[in-house]
């Protein structure tokens, strides 16, 4: 069991401002079923400048931080992502039959 933090450390945590423990890595990799090493980042994240902010049209020093995800999550992702495109798609026709049906009923009175 992971023990109880604020929603404002947790935040921290994931805007990366706080940093996560090994402790922490080695109980999210158990929680997870992974090696640690494929989760786990490194101390200091790859930072990327960009010089161009388009929405002001002024320059800056933007810093974004990139991480590794695991592949069964990116994985599990696609999966899902592919199960909600079929539902769409069946729910379009079912949509569509219900608007023909109810044009039928329409011309009908």
């Amino acid at each position: 069991m992971l023990p109880s933090i604020s929603q404002t450390h947790y935040q921290r945590k994931e805007k990366g401002e706080v940093g996560i423990t090994d402790k922490e890595w080695e109980r999210i990799a158990k929680l997870l079923e992974v090696d640690i090493e494929e989760i786990k980042e490194n101390s200091e994240p790859t930072n990327v400048m960009q010089n161009f902010d388009n929405s002001s049209g002024n320059f800056g020093n933007n810093s974004n931080n990139y991480y590794n995800v695991p592949e069964f999550l990116l994985e599990t992702q696609k999966d899902y992502i592919t199960l909600l495109k079929e539902k769409n798609e069946r729910l379009k026709k079912e949509n569509q039959n219900l608007k023909e049906e109810n044009n039928l009923l329409k011309s009908q009175k």
